[in-house]
């Protein structure tokens, strides 16, 4: 059994100590996108550090249709937070490239410039940057490297979905945030649309190794298989002297 308050209270713990040792008197600092996963780390460092020591920002690309969960997060916690729209920034690129990007390369270039956001914040405000993944996103690749993949510390990235939703739960999240439907914002589709296959089902699959349909098996290892370079330290040539 999951025991959520347990795990609550030990990952609170953990930021602070985290804190302590790598930052003593220094903000955390986290994209708040409104969807659960930023909320939740940004309830645990609220518990850990107190309101004062946690700044929220938000960073829609243009137009954001859910943008008043993010909105509604930060005044739940009555945390400091800015408002920083990337569109500019995301429109400045690809006009500049001299090329067309594959559309995987704009996917991706949002989340990218948004860490870069969050760490010229960061830097002006004696911050360390939250990363905010979840175990069962990391486990299939479900998230940009050096864009949301990134940060100084990462408090739930051993969580599952179904864990993280327990948690924020006892942390006293308003449910709509807690329960929000994951979408990617791009495509009108549900992340669980885009993966083929529910968190439920991943989440207990990696944790009871058990999976009854074979095809979305296939799919999740496969998917893992790919994407464990994503976990993994930048590699590094050792010369030999």
């Amino acid at each position: 059994m999951f025991d959520a308050e347990r795990v609550k209270n030990e990952c609170v713990q953990w930021i602070r100590d985290f804190f302590e040792e790598n930052g003593k008197g220094c903000n955390a600092v986290i994209g708040i996108s409104g969807g659960k996963d930023s909320s939740i780390v940004a309830a645990l460092c609220t518990e850990a550090l107190g309101k004062e020591r946690v700044i929220g920002v938000l960073m829609p690309n243009g137009e954001q249709s859910d943008i008043d969960k993010a909105q509604l997060l930060v005044n739940h916690l009555g945390i400091k937070h800015y408002t920083v729209n990337i569109k500019d920034a995301v429109d400045g690129v690809i006009k500049n490239i001299p090329f067309e990007l594959l559309p995987q390369s704009r996917i991706n270039l949002p989340p990218r410039i948004r860490m870069a956001t969050l760490y010229a914040v960061s830097q002006s405000n004696n911050g360390r940057v939250a990363n905010t993944c979840n175990l069962s996103e990391d486990w299939v690749g479900y998230s940009t490297r050096y864009g949301d993949a990134a940060g100084d510390f990462s408090p739930c990235s051993n969580l599952t979905v179904q864990e993280m939703k327990q948690v924020g739960r006892v942390l006293g999240l308003p449910d709509e945030l807690v329960d929000k439907v994951p979408i990617d914002g791009l495509c009108g589709k549900t992340d669980e649309e885009n993966l083929g296959f529910t968190y439920e089902e991943l989440d207990k699959y990696i944790r009871e190794g058990i999976i009854e349909d074979s095809e979305k098996k296939e799919k999740i290892d496969r998917m893992h298989k790919n994407n464990l370079f994503k976990l993994q330290p930048m590699p590094s040539f050792k010369p030999t002297f």
